[in-house]
């Protein structure tokens, strides 16, 4: 989400989790594409942290069977401003270059899978959100290549085994198409892995250069029921339209489907519109059945297609560093009903 992201930019009684059995249930017709991976992509993206871990935070991520881990070296463009920030030292350790290629080298000495998962965060607003004129374009896309590219360079020498090129850019991706395509050959010159794009729920529909890429990436927040704890067949129920509508896109281009970000956060209604619920969480009740059943809903309604090669959850908290102060409302599963939903999925190698 474009909110709720770990940053220092700001100062500087319902249906009880229906467990499965993961006896394979039979695929909603539709996915389809080349090779998707063999398994799934069981991910976690980890939020960066303060300072350097004071323990080593991977055995926790592969104790609730996480085998991939998204890593976020963060910049930021203030609204108007046609340029990215990056590197800056009163940034937080983990979002620097840095501490990101530190964290890459910790994870791959673990036998961890990694996606580098470059993200601008944009003070009051949202990437998508991001409008200049044709000049300031220009200039922006020249400053985001300048970010971009190091951190290229930097997976291809540690092995990182995918790029996401860009997150939720909504109205950048849909208007300057031609500037990705000639970004993602830039990034293919200089990087052997996989690449994707993580475009917003509302956006994925309306990019023009999947093809391009080996994955279409999406950020999975759709909004799903309004009421305070929804049942598990409640919200698989309002998951059929949008699994059709992602089956046509993902038919169309011919490659397997990725959740670049999933997740909800534990309060009353999650599963509604959670860009509106980040802004009142203060107010929400705390809720950890509504999130461990929604998470339930999306895994049980995904984890059977063939074609979607995974997910990356949002988020995980390394050591408990990094949480804006409301751990017990935020997206982690950490300590919460879901994390038992998380560790019955991830820790399935059935299929």
């Amino acid at each position: 989400m474009a909110t709720l992201r770990l940053l220092t930019f700001l100062l500087m009684g319902a249906l009880t989790v229906a467990w499965p059995d993961h006896g394979k249930p039979a695929p909603t017709p539709g996915l389809s594409s080349p090779q998707p991976p063999a398994q799934k992509m069981r991910g976690l993206n980890l939020v960066a942290p303060p300072n350097p871990f004071p323990d080593n935070p991977m055995p926790a991520v592969q104790a609730v069977g996480a085998d991939w881990v998204a890593i976020i070296p963060f910049a930021y463009t203030r609204p108007g401003d046609p340029s990215v920030h990056f590197g800056s030292p009163w940034q937080w350790w983990g979002e620097r270059p840095e501490g990101a290629e530190a964290t890459v080298k910790l994870a791959k000495e673990h036998g961890l899978q990694v996606m580098l998962k470059p993200q601008v965060y944009v003070p009051g607003s949202w990437p998508g959100g991001l409008d200049f004129s044709a000049d300031e374009w220009k200039a922006w896309e020249t400053s985001y290549e300048a970010y971009l590219l190091p951190l290229v360079d930097m997976a291809q020498k540690e092995g990182v085994d995918l790029i996401c090129v860009g997150t939720e850019f909504k109205l950048s991706s849909t208007t300057r198409p031609d500037f990705w395509r000639q970004l993602i050959r830039k990034v293919r010159a200089r990087y052997d892995g996989r690449l994707t794009y993580a475009a917003n729920w509302d956006e994925y529909r309306h990019i023009e250069f999947w093809n391009e890429l080996d994955f279409i990436g999406v950020d999975a927040y759709f909004p799903l029921v309004d009421s305070h704890t929804p049942s598990v067949p409640e919200l698989r129920k309002a998951w059929k339209p949008i699994l059709q509508q992602l089956s046509a896109v993902q038919r169309a281009v011919g490659k397997p489907l990725l959740f670049t970000e999933y997740g909800y956060l534990s309060v009353d209604g999650c599963a509604s519109k959670t860009w509106e619920l980040e802004s009142r969480i203060a107010r929400l009740a705390v809720n950890e059945q509504a999130q461990a059943n929604a998470l339930e809903a999306l895994l049980a309604t995904f984890w059977p297609e063939a074609n979607w090669a995974g997910g990356f959850l949002w988020k995980w908290f390394p050591n408990m560093q990094g949480h804006e102060g409301y751990p017990g409302k935020d997206y982690s599963p950490q300590g919460k009903i879901a994390e038992g939903v998380l560790k019955n999925w991830y820790g399935s190698r059935t299929y």
